[in-house]
Parts: structure tokens; C-alpha cells; sequence
């Protein structure tokens, strides 16, 4: 590895690339569950060429490459499973360019979630992104890469459909651009060209490294408000939803159930967000809402409550700072959920069987969903908190994991960013084709198997 090492130094700088033993053990873990596994070094390139030239000397020495965004994934998809190096894109941070009228911004890989917020805000305040709720550093690249979703979602979908084109070093050192950029200057959209997006979205890394994104922008209002419609049937939630996407005015629409605060326990709370440019905008979808949920609140089976104006902040804000508060219940920084892509008719059924779990290993637990388009699906999420520094709450949030994961499956939804153990779970009920071209994908993309060994593996 001193050759490697070396070589590598000489590519990115040698502050850029390192096989101590401190950064190794930094690198060798994420804040989930997921056992640590570390790599033989980390290496930050600085732009498209060195990845490029990284990725040609891996293949001559034949070492693994982990690719690396903010390292959020928390199921542990960037861990070095087979050892080799991981490379850490967040030294590939600019904001390339924003184009105002088509609405779109195209960024490197490694640029955070709070940059380009930031940088908007500055520059083009009447633009927005779509933000997961996880912490600013989390990066634009990661998000779209594992199929995430956020704060616009119920607008604009996943944020792999919010993906406009992007260019990728595949595991041989070429490089690729996809999408209109292909052939144009501009980084309008996927279509009409043949979409070879779906090659590097969802495989974790195995088939490529993507450099640069081009990401869809929406309207920044400049009014925002918020709507919190509860239940005490969680059956009820899918007809809440269904009813109150229907009138097409939400950015954003959450579900969700907490055993903490204990006030809130035993409710559901279904929380749509929108925007206006002026008042009469703003009342005007809000009456659509009520409108909409009028046979339910008629039926007493459900109604909007009422909440404080300086409340509304809570609910409007992105990212969202209560789920920030829940990840640390049992403090220690530890926090991990199973995200379930699932139709929204099964809210009720994916309730019930995460309380199931939860009152039989005795977890806290957070529950909820994130409607994806108009009511189109939803990411069902099982967020279960542990204290890294007691080992007990580590491996009962494990179990909690594995059997949600299971039941999941069973309902027929899709554990999301699945770790290594859940992947296997969902190959064994994949259809065998399926597996069989992907297996032959990764073999065409990747003669020498250096991309992320140990995922998406039998």
C-alpha cells in the first residue's frame, strides 16, 4: 500500500490521501448499526481528471474503490467491505451553474445539501431544492444516487426523478456524460435520449462514479404555510393522504406517529406543506384542503388541528430539526431507520406490524411516511434511536432492523438504501432475471469487480 499510497499522492496532493490509522477507523464506520469494516486508505480527489486517474490506477493494482458523499447513508453503504480505498468526494463541492428560467442547478458530486441552499439563498432567491431531512453535509450526489426523497417531493417525486443528467467515471476510467449534456450544452433533462441514469442510481456504488449532477430547482414562494390533519385510526391515513393530494397544491406531505412526546401517542398526524405568492393565493389553497377533507371531518373520523403561527416553523422548515431531535433520544449519537417504499394503501398495515415490533424488543420508535408525487407511493420510514456507547441498545436496534426489514418484504414494499443484510433479503425475493442482468451489468461496466465489492451480491 506504500506504492499506492504514493502514486496517489501524487494525483491529488499528498494532504489529500492517507492509510493512518486514525483515519482508517473514521472511515471504517457510519452511524448506523452496520459493523465497521476499514479501508486500507481514504483518498479526496479534487476534480473529474483525478477521479478519473484514480480509478485507472485502481484498476491496474486491482484495489477496491468505496465512493463516498457526506457519509450519512447510515446503513452502512460506504464502508470498505473488501477493503481498498474510499473516495471521499466532498473536496468536489462547486456549484457549476444555475440556470434561472429551465430551473435547474448543476453541482460536483460532493456538494452539501446546506451549500447549495446557501448558494441559492444568495444568488437566486426565488429558487429552490428539494432537501432531505438529514443534516446540511449531507450531499447532493448521495441523496440522488439512493433514490431520496424531501421537502419537495409530494411536487416533484424522488430525488432520482428530480435528476436531469449527470456525468460519471465508469470503473474502466472512462468517462460519460448522460442526458441532453450529452450532446448539448444545456443540462435540461434525460429525455429524449436513451436513459443510461438508471445504470448508477440505486446500485450503491457499483457501477460508477458520478462527478457532476444537474438537479431540477422549483419556485421559492414567498409565503409558506402548513396544515396538520390528525387520526387516531391509522387505517384512515391512505384516505387522508389520497384525499388530501388530490388537489394538487402540496410541496411536501408527511405522515406521521411518535411514542415520544407520550402526548402524542396513539395519533396520527398527516402534515401538508405549501406555498403562495400573496395571501389570497395562500387562503385559497387552503380552502382546497379543507375542501378536500371534508367527508372525513364530517364522518368525525379525523380533522385539521390548530396550530400557533409561530408553531408552523416546525412543520415548513427543512430540514426537519424534530427528527433531528428524535435520532438522539437514547443519546450517544446513534440512529438508524428502515425506509420502506411501499403504495400508500398500506399505511395502516406497515403501522401495525412496526408497533408489533417495537412492543415485542421493547425499542422506542418513531414512525411515519413521506408521500412521494401525488400520492403516488410514499417512503415509510421505522426510525429506532440507540446510545453507540451501550452496546445492548445497539443490538436490539439491530433486531429491530432485521425484523422490519422482514416485514417489509412481506407487505410487499422495498427496503430503501438497503444495507448489506437487507440486500440479500431483497435478492431472494427479486425475480431471478432481474438479478441475472444486473449481475451482467456490473460484469460489462466492471471487468475487474473493484466498485463496491460486497453490495448487491447473493
Amino acid at each position: 500500500m506504500d506504492e499506492v499510497v504514493s502514486r496517489l499522492a501524487e494525483i491529488v496532493g499528498p494532504a489529500y490521501v492517507s492509510n493512518h490509522a486514525e483515519e482508517r477507523f473514521i472511515y471504517s464506520r457510519d452511524m448506523g448499526t452496520m459493523r465497521p469494516s476499514a479501508p486500507d486508505l481514504v483518498v479526496m480527489p479534487g476534480s473529474t481528471e483525478e477521479v478519473q486517474r484514480i480509478v485507472l490506477l485502481a484498476n491496474e493494482m486491482k484495489i477496491p474503490i468505496v465512493p463516498m458523499g457526506g457519509g450519512l447513508v447510515l446503513s452502512g453503504l460506504t464502508r470498505a467491505l473488501k477493503g481498498g480505498m474510499i473516495l471521499d468526494l466532498k473536496r468536489m463541492n462547486r456549484v457549476l451553474e444555475v440556470n434561472e428560467i429551465s430551473r435547474y442547478a448543476l453541482v460536483e458530486a460532493g456538494t452539501s445539501q446546506g451549500m447549495l441552499q446557501a448558494y441559492l439563498k444568495k444568488h437566486h432567491p426565488r429558487l429552490k431544492h428539494s432537501q432531505p431531512d438529514a443534516p446540511p453535509i449531507a450531499t447532493i450526489g448521495g441523496n440522488v444516487l439512493i433514490h431520496g426523497s424531501g421537502h419537495l417531493s409530494a411536487l416533484g417525486g424522488y430525488h432520482s426523478e428530480m435528476l436531469n443528467g449527470m456525468e460519471v467515471v465508469l470503473p474502466t476510467g472512462e468517462v460519460a456524460r448522460l442526458g441532453t449534456c450529452s450532446a448539448s450544452p444545456y443540462w435540461v433533462s434525460r429525455s429524449p435520449l436513451p436513459d443510461l441514469s438508471g445504470l448508477f442510481l440505486g446500485w450503491a456504488g457499483t457501477t460508477g462514479i458520478a462527478t457532476k449532477l444537474a438537479v431540477k430547482l422549483y419556485p421559492a414562494r414567498s409565503l409558506s404555510d402548513a396544515e396538520v390533519f390528525l387520526t387516531e385510526d391509522a387505517n384512515l391515513v391512505a384516505e387522508v393522504i389520497h384525499r388530501l393530494t388530490e388537489v394538487g397544491v402540496a410541496e411536501d406531505v408527511t405522515a406521521s406517529v411518535m411514542s415520544r412526546p407520550a402526548f402524542l401517542a396513539g395519533f396520527q398526524q398527516t402534515i401538508v406543506v405549501y406555498g403562495a405568492d400573496t395571501p389570497e393565493e395562500l387562503k385559497w389553497k387552503r380552502n382546497l384542503l379543507y375542501a378536500s377533507a371534508k367527508p372525513l371531518i364530517e364522518a368525525r373520523t379525523g380533522g385539521f388541528a390548530p396550530v400557533p403561527a409561530a408553531t408552523k416553523s416546525i412543520f415548513i422548515d427543512a430540514p426537519n430539526l424534530p427528527l433531528t431531535r428524535f435520532a438522539d433520544l437514547r443519546q450517544g449519537g446513534g440512529f438508524e431507520y428502515v425506509g420502506a417504499i411501499m403504495p400508500i394503501e398500506l399505511f395502516g398495515p406497515a403501522y401495525d406490524a412496526g408497533i408489533e415490533i417495537a412492543n415485542r424488543l421493547d425499542v422506542p420508535y418513531g414512525m411515519g411516511a413521506r408521500v412521494v408525487g401525488q400520492g403516488h407511493s410514499m417512503m415509510f420510514f421505522y426510525a429506532y434511536p440507540f446510545n453507540r456507547a451501550d452496546e445492548a441498545t445497539v443490538d436490539q436496534a439491530r433486531e429491530a432492523l432485521e425484523q422490519t426489514n422482514r416485514a417489509v418484504l412481506e407487505l410487499g414494499g422495498i427496503p430503501w438504501k438497503a444495507e448489506e443484510p437487507a440486500q440479500k433479503q431483497i435478492i431472494q425475493r427479486m425475480d431471478k432475471g432481474t438479478f441475472a442482468l444486473m449481475n451482467r451489468l456490473r460484469a460489462a461496466l466492471d471487468p475487474q469487480g473493484i466498485m463496491n465489492p460486497g453490495n448487491w451480491e447473493a
